[in-house]
């Protein structure tokens, strides 16, 4: 009688959930999960949010795979101490700039993000926002709820996104996707980016420019460059004053890229309008007349992924997972170096 043949179980990782656990659910729907714990040894009811809690330390001792969220505690040498097996960390948001100390880069993890994945509601919400602008749908529905008549026909001569000219700063996975989503309008579209060439610009859908030309030649202007030192408060005064009059500032990147006093002052006057999802600080103070001016547009950080959008950033932590069982490299993986450039 021949021998039972010998049938070899791959092996499954031992994962571990670090993030606020409201979000699991959103990231991880029913079929979503399901898969995920057909690819990982984990338990879907143990969700750390405190490293050096008592009842994480088991967890952590066994984890090879961290997959993060929202909320996740800092990742630093003490964690990696006590997770002496862990490899890879699979990030379900964007940025890691803030969740690995350089411990673990020097450790060699494998990183990876679902900034890609992110980057396309903020990409949505803007080119939804530019439209708009070039209509100036928010300020004639402002006049229209205060008036509740219809504009004379003349007053609408400054109106429409035919040859509208946009200035997109920065090429970022946004900034890209935001160029990739205007090319079907008939835009005028410009792109800054110190890291861009002329000609890798053309193929983006755009003429490369400097900052200073863009700001003077846009009638929007729209914020994708990343928040690293280099940026901080990018459009300062006097290049804010560069826009053209009635100009508008579309800004889903991060507050910290503008000099918010000088904006303040110039939606103020009114010489600009602004669509601005974030703002420097964030929440504005209760007091700020940005609140209540007709020329802004002011939104409460929604443009990244929200609602069921999470669970696109569920299914690439899964994807990835799926990669780095078959032994392949990881699609979104991050490397170090790429902070340097990267918000």
């Amino acid at each position: 009688m021949s021998p039972e043949p010998v049938v070899s179980t791959p092996h499954l990782p031992v994962a571990l959930f670090a993030m606020d656990p409201v979000h699991l659910p959103e990231l991880f729907p029913p079929a979503l999960m399901e898969r995920l714990l057909e690819m990982a040894r984990i338990d879907p009811a143990l969700v750390v949010q405190d490293f050096t809690d008592p009842g994480a330390a088991a967890a952590l001792a066994e984890a090879e795979v961290l997959i993060t969220g929202w909320g996740c505690p800092h990742i630093d040498a003490d964690v990696l101490a006590a997770a002496p097996r862990l490899h890879t960390v699979l990030h379900a948001a964007g940025s890691v700039r803030s969740l690995l100390g350089d411990a673990g880069w020097e450790r060699g993890l494998t990183v990876s993000s679902a900034v890609r994945a992110n980057a396309l509601p903020v990409a949505e919400y803007t080119l939804a926002a530019v439209l708009l602008a070039g209509k100036d749908a928010f300020g004639l529905r402002e006049r229209f709820r205060r008036e509740r008549v219809h504009p004379a026909p003349h007053e609408y001569t400054q109106v429409g996104n035919l040859g509208r000219r946009v200035g997109v700063i920065g090429a970022s996975r946004v900034g890209r996707r935001v160029l990739e989503l205007l090319r079907p309008f008939e835009l005028t579209t410009t792109l800054y980016d110190p890291y861009v060439d002329a000609e890798e610009a053309k193929a983006l859908g755009a003429t490369s420019l400097s900052l200073t030309e863009l700001l003077r030649t846009s009638d929007i202007v729209t914020l994708h460059a990343p928040d690293i030192p280099e940026t901080f408060r990018m459009l300062d005064r006097d290049r804010l004053a560069l826009i053209p009059d009635g100009g508008v500032l579309v800004n889903t990147s991060r507050g910290a890229l503008v000099d918010h006093e000088a904006l303040t002052a110039e939606l103020v006057s009114g010489r600009l309008g602004a669509v601005l999802d974030v703002t420097e600080p964030e929440p504005l103070p209760a007091g700020s007349p940005l609140y209540e001016l007709p020329n802004v547009f002011l939104t409460p950080h929604i443009a990244g992924s929200l609602g069921n959008e999470l669970a696109r950033l569920g299914r690439t932590v899964v994807e990835e997972l799926a990669l780095l069982n078959a032994g392949l490299p990881l699609a979104h993986r991050v490397r170090h170096s790429d902070l340097a450039r990267s918000a």
